[in-house]
């Protein structure tokens, strides 16, 4: 990878490498859900144990984006420029399609498919901004710092998940969280810190994620894509605070399968979503000692 880095640097790059260099986007883009290579994951996502679901959302997107990142900033990091719109388009239609399409779902599973799709759509606007040589290391730190919070934030969501879901398969529909808020108020709280998180509101971890990535987005001079980012969020507010709303606002008696290791998931998660947002700036050099060199 650093020779060809050190060759791209020496020559201008002919047009097979940059043909092959979006090959590859289309092939990383499909491991991480960005649109329009999504379609898979919603399906997959229902169709497979609720464990497997849970550990794609969070470690197939995350060695998807480690390995894009390492091809792209270690490799490729002057036909990033060249690719600029290309990445702002996919960015763009990510965001916008996942968080669309996720407020009209009423399986749990399948909303937070189309969620995990408009994350990688998050995670690609600073990709977009490694193109400004500027802002090239911050957008990789942001990047970074946003997969922990997402990982973080999904495990969690998932562990609550996990805990309705019957042996049968049932219990994974919206309104199987009604009356949790009553019955099972901790597991509730958890959630919706979560649900908060996710959402981009303090206090998590999620809401400074998505600070950096913006704030990444503009330095970097992509104003517009992070206006359509904050636009989304707000977007991605209803379907998400629609869980908190039928968990405290709704009747019902969910039954839970609480496990030890399951509940240690939900504890662990929500105490370090709140907890590391007041150390963000910690937590962000590490994700920029962390850059590949």
């Amino acid at each position: 990878l650093a020779a060809i880095s050190l060759s791209l640097a020496q020559n201008p790059p002919g047009i097979l490498l940059i043909i092959g260099a979006a090959l590859i986007l289309v092939g990383f883009g499909f491991k991480v859900a960005a649109v329009p290579f999504h379609m898979w994951t919603p399906d997959v996502y229902q169709g497979a144990p609720t464990p497997v679901t849970a550990f794609m959302s969070v470690g197939a997107k995350a060695a998807g984006f480690a390995a894009l990142l390492r091809i792209f900033v270690s490799a490729f990091p002057t036909l990033v420029a060249d690719i600029t719109p290309v990445l702002w388009a996919l960015a763009a239609l990510t965001m916008v399609i996942g968080n669309v399409v996720a407020i009209s779902q009423a399986n749990i599973k399948r909303m937070l498919a189309y969620s995990s799709i408009a994350h990688a759509g998050y995670i690609l606007m600073a990709l977009t901004a490694f193109g400004n040589a500027e802002v090239a290391r911050d957008a990789v730190a942001s990047s970074l710092f946003y997969l922990v919070a997402y990982a973080l934030t999904s495990f969690g969501a998932w562990s609550v998940v996990m805990n309705l879901e019957k042996t049968d398969g049932t219990g994974l529909e919206i309104n199987d969280f009604a009356g949790l808020g009553k019955t099972k108020p901790a597991l509730a709280a958890m959630m919706t810190v979560f649900m908060l998180s996710f959402t981009g509101m303090p206090p998590t971890l999620g809401l400074v994620g998505k600070f950096y990535l913006f704030r990444t987005a503009i330095e970097g001079g992509f104003i517009w894509l992070a206006v359509i980012g904050v636009l989304t969020s707000l977007i991605s507010a209803y379907y998400y605070l629609r869980v908190v709303v039928v968990m405290y606002m709704r009747e019902g008696e969910p039954q839970t399968q609480p496990e030890g290791w399951l509940t240690f998931t939900t504890v662990f998660t929500a105490v370090f979503v709140v907890l590391l947002q007041f150390l963000p700036a910690a937590l962000f050099m590490l994700a920029a000692g962390a850059i590949l060199r």
